[in-house]
């Protein structure tokens, strides 16, 4: 086995160990990029099934709980808010026997759409949107708050954003050239002061399109892009990685599809 080793030579073993680490790191990196958003995905999932039934479906469970405690109660004659002990030593018993948790985190999803359905209401509109200026107004939650709306509203909006295109403007000096998404024709009073087509542009940020800067330019001052909006937030949130399909060199259109 030496003699073999030493025919081979240390040049030969070296391309060769050279060869098969580069593979693995090739395929490993690819295997990595095809599993990990699936992974990603189930962690996300598992997590908002675990928040549910944490802040909600568990206190849900202890509510049921209490309901079947009192009737029992009223059957038995012996009504009281608190219930009997051994009412609720056997409706637990019950409980964990059957494994019936999972009432309270059916409910808890009963109870969001329930309160979905009250916030499209006029009633309901109308006293979250006090709510929510009065958060708006409190010291501290004030800083948090807006930020994660923006995130949710972006990520669980049923709504198409309203963006009638992609662009491409010099921003944010002369010689660069910024992504950016048009949402509509410029102010009337700019439009009339300048004397010229105006289009607003929102400018997102990388990586997260949920932040950026909304600007007015001059309808000559952008050049049309032929992509999607969804190809203009990937090509955003991947800072420039994943091009739009059409629009990367030759070289770099192979490599963003392996």
């Amino acid at each position: 086995m030496d003699d073999l080793l030493q025919g081979i030579g240390p040049g030969v073993l070296q391309l060769v160990s050279e060869k098969f680490t580069k593979d693995f790191k090739h395929f490993f990196i690819r295997g990595l990029a095809a599993v990990l958003p699936a992974v990603l995905t189930v962690m996300a999932l598992v997590w908002a099934i675990g928040f549910v039934y944490k802040y909600l479906g568990k206190y849900i469970n202890i509510g049921v709980q209490w309901f079947v405690v009192q009737a029992r109660s009223l059957v038995a004659g012996d009504l009281n808010l608190r219930g009997a002990d051994a009412y609720w030593d056997s409706v637990k018993d019950i409980w964990q026997t059957y494994h019936l948790s999972f009432i309270g985190f059916v409910l808890a999803f009963v109870a969001i759409y329930m309160f979905g359905r009250f916030l499209a209401s006029f009633v309901g509109r109308s006293i979250w949107v006090v709510a929510e200026r009065t958060v708006f107004r409190t010291p501290i939650v004030k800083q948090i708050y807006p930020m994660l709306k923006q995130v949710t509203d972006f990520l669980l909006a049923q709504r198409q954003l309203a963006f009638s295109g992609v662009v491409s403007v010099e921003y944010p000096r002369k010689g660069i050239w910024s992504l950016g998404l048009v949402t509509g024709s410029g102010m009337r009073t700019l439009t009339e002061g300048l004397g010229s087509e105006l289009l607003t542009v929102f400018i997102p940020s990388s990586p997260t399109p949920v932040t950026g800067y909304t600007i007015t330019v001059r309808r000559d001052e952008v050049i049309d892009l032929p992509i999607s909006i969804d190809d203009a937030l990937k090509f955003t949130v991947s800072g420039g990685l994943i091009k739009p399909p059409g629009q990367g060199l030759t070289g770099e259109a192979d490599n963003n599809h392996e």
